[in-house]
């Protein structure tokens, strides 16, 4: 590898920062689509290596090219693959290169960069899309040492730092919001469609907070029942939880369907028969699974991962100092890591010729 293609290292992506949750929604690809997309991209000529990083609120292509130029191949193939007008990505979408891209990466890791600030799930899910990426040899000298780096430079930041003290979980809030709602939880009736894991976490912190009554139903039945078991609670068919919404106070949502699968006229007929009796909806899914206009129901209270994070960032101002400092913690690790692997590329260079 020449120095001149570590000047290609790049990183195309959107994100909560500057896309929209209805953009992100037509965006989002399913744990089951990243290899092939992988492959797509490791595919393209001139692409030496690439990662992709694939979670609820960001979409990031991690890449080396022989040249600058190679990128706009990425785009297209983004906006191909997710069948998405150009001028919309481009609107949305940033591209990162160079000392950034390790910059960036860093406070990825870290959670600086996430929509909750701090939380801890974003580094396994980096270490899972580097795990695959590694698997089918779509990575090499470079992001290996770029992701490995990163999660070094994550640990150091959280051990000297309390960027993760204070930070406040969605199912936390979750639980805080239903307290608002119904008061005590124990008589709360819990209803968790889909087996992700933010949603059994949100339905944990509502256990842990007394409730009993928990039913989970899910497109592959066993995933359900094992998912039930663990909260010593029932499950339903997913085929049948739509004529049982009556029953539940509190509805979570983390399927990875591509559409809705909850709207105005299913939650309006749930109503009828508790008139008096309030619904609390929480929609952790990218796509949403439920239609927004739920939301203008009566004694209907819908939240998404948007406003669950607005909640959890209100203390951030709180954490100014440390997340300051773990940023100046991680640009001196990132300058260090640039300069390592420009040494590394001009003896590499220097060897072959």
């Amino acid at each position: 590898m020449s120095e001149n293609s570590l000047q290609s290292l790049f990183i195309i992506g959107c994100s909560h920062h500057r896309t929209p949750l209805e953009v992100r929604e037509h965006l989002a690809i399913g744990k089951e689509e990243v290899e092939g997309f992988l492959l797509e991209i490791k595919a393209i000529q001139g692409i030496l290596e690439c990662l992709v990083l694939a979670t609820c609120n960001r979409l990031e292509v991690y890449g080396i090219a022989k040249s600058p130029e190679i990128q706009s191949q990425v785009c297209n193939l983004f906006c191909q693959h997710r069948h998405i007008n150009t001028a919309v990505f481009n609107q949305y979408s940033y591209q990162i290169t160079n000392l950034e891209v390790i910059q960036h990466a860093f406070e990825v890791a870290t959670g600086l960069d996430s929509q909750m600030i701090g939380e801890t799930e974003i580094l396994g899910q980096m270490k899972d899309a580097y795990a695959l990426a590694k698997s089918i040899n779509c990575t090499g000298k470079v992001i290996n040492r770029l992701f490995e780096k990163s999660f070094q430079a994550a640990k150091a930041a959280r051990t000297q730092t309390n960027i993760t003290k204070g930070q406040v979980s969605i199912g936390n809030i979750a639980v805080s919001l239903a307290e608002r709602i119904f008061g005590a939880l124990e008589s709360s009736r819990v209803l968790l469609l889909g087996s992700g894991e933010v949603g059994a976490l949100t339905t944990y912190a509502l256990k842990s907070r007394g409730v009993t009554d928990i039913t989970v139903s899910s497109r592959t039945f066993q995933n359900a029942k094992k998912l039930a078991n663990q909260f010593n609670g029932n499950v339903i068919d997913f085929t049948d939880f739509h004529t049982q919404l009556r029953l539940f106070d509190i509805i979570i949502c983390s399927t990875s369907a591509p559409d809705s699968i909850l709207n105005s006229t299913m939650i309006s007929s749930a109503l009828r028969t508790r008139p008096e009796s309030p619904l609390f909806l929480i929609d952790l899914a990218m796509p949403r699974d439920i239609d927004s206009g739920v939301d203008t129901i009566e004694n209907v209270y819908l939240y998404n991962l948007d406003d669950l994070s607005e909640i959890a960032n209100e203390n951030m101002i709180n954490r100014k100092n440390d997340i300051d400092k773990a940023r100046r913690i991680l640009k001196t690790q990132a300058w260090v890591l640039w300069l390592q692997l420009r040494q590394r590329t001009i003896s590499d260079q220097k060897a072959v010729t």
